[in-house]
């Protein structure tokens, strides 16, 4: 008897393969009979049949008609089950909170965004909870149908201890009680993925990172932050604060909020809109000052306004320099809603010609208020299908 054959275990990662091999060519070749999966496998006709009937058994793949117009009896024909799983996305951000479910192809079947409530971190589980439940009602999937959830928050997860912690512009969402409270709610398959890196991970799936092996997504907006890509790989480094620019002593502003520094780190409580709205205030700016009226001003030519904006894009061109020196990406995609500003990469890149031992290609993202939640629906699809692979 051969050595595969004394091998239970070999023999069921064996099996494990062809199915997923099975699989992986139902979903990319549409419908297909028993005879065509072998001629593409390889597989024999009987290996092909068990598989079938497993993976037919356990909702992952379907009869959707038969082959006719061809010699001999008409052929079942198969396709892959996208409704087998959903993944559910929740998007934490401090104005907004958004979320959509998407199928096991990556369609998504319904996207949502609401106000962040203003009542603290009770208010706001309370509302991703809704939020949750108002999607999957949209998607008309049921709660049990979602197979992986993935919440996109600031901050750094600590799987220790289940908590969340350098979570900045969010007060209170580094108690241990958020989580539990989402898990208890939307059940223990739940990933935390930090939300600039869910960003980064949405590029490299459909935005400009897709076919670009290193490249740093940095964003801009109510807080400060990186998600790094090298050799195709999210890197989260040893404590997993790799991205955190936001602690970066980069700013020469005497005039620093220090207690907004020391809860966010120096150059995020400079350079993120709350940033842009007290240096604004101090070149004597008033009203409804906003970082959107800063940059519109700026655009009109308005002295002071033209000033802050220019110091914000010095700021950010000695992260991306700095960026750049340690890691040396080809691209590097810049977001968030102030790095998304018309004209804003323009000063940046200006900057960074100055200073930077190299030019990375410096671009705008594209996917737009999306990114982070696109980026959970490909964090979750992944794990969804490394879930499936070991059933």
């Amino acid at each position: 008897m051969s050595e595969v054959a004394d091998d239970p275990g070999r023999r069921r990662s064996i099996k494990a393969m062809n199915e997923q091999l099975l699989m992986d060519h139902l979903r990319v070749g549409g419908r297909l009979t028993r005879t065509e999966l072998a001629e593409l496998t390889g597989l024999s006709k009987p290996t092909v049949s068990s598989a079938m009937s497993v993976l037919e058994g356990a909702g992952l793949v379907r009869v959707s008609g038969h082959r006719v117009g061809v010699p001999g009896p008409s052929a079942a024909l198969y396709e892959f089950a996208p409704d087998a799983g959903h993944v559910l996305a929740l998007d934490v951000g401090h104005r907004y909170l958004r979320g959509a479910v998407c199928d096991l192809t990556g369609d998504a079947l319904a996207r949502l965004e609401v106000k962040s409530p203003a009542g603290g971190t009770r208010a706001a589980v309370a509302e991703m909870i809704a939020l949750s439940k108002k999607l999957t009602q949209m998607a008309k999937v049921p709660r049990r149908g979602v197979t992986q959830t993935v919440i996109g928050t600031p901050g750094v997860f600590n799987a220790e201890d289940d908590s969340i912690r350098l979570a900045g512009s969010l007060s209170g969402w580094e108690h241990p009680s958020v989580i539990r409270d989402l898990r208890i709610a939307l059940g223990q398959n739940m990933m935390v993925e930090n939300d600039v890196n869910a960003a980064a991970l949405a590029e490299q799936a459909h935005g400009l990172g897709k076919d670009v092996d290193s490249f740093a997504f940095v964003s801009v907006g109510t807080g400060v932050g990186m998600g790094l890509i090298l050799g195709g790989k999210l890197r989260r480094g040893a404590h997993r604060v790799a991205g955190e620019i936001g602690y970066l002593p980069l700013d020469d502003d005497a005039s620093t909020d220090e207690r907004d520094a020391r809860r966010r780190g120096r150059l995020e409580a400079s350079a993120s809109a709350a940033g842009v709205v007290r240096a604004a205030r101090r070149a004597g700016m008033r009203g409804a000052v906003t970082a959107e009226r800063v940059f519109a001003a700026a655009a009109k030519g308005e002295p002071r306004a033209e000033a802050v904006v220019a110091s914000e894009a010095i700021m950010v061109a000695k992260v991306i320099c700095s960026v750049v020196a340690v890691a040396d990406p080809e691209l590097v995609v810049i977001g968030g809603g102030i790095g998304r500003a018309v004209g804003f990469v323009d000063r940046v890149r200006s900057e960074l010609e100055h200073i930077s031992p190299a030019m990375p290609d410096l671009r705008v993202s594209a996917l737009g208020n999306n990114a982070v939640v696109d980026g959970c629906l490909a964090a979750g699809l992944t794990r969804a299908w490394s879930d499936i692979a070991r059933f």
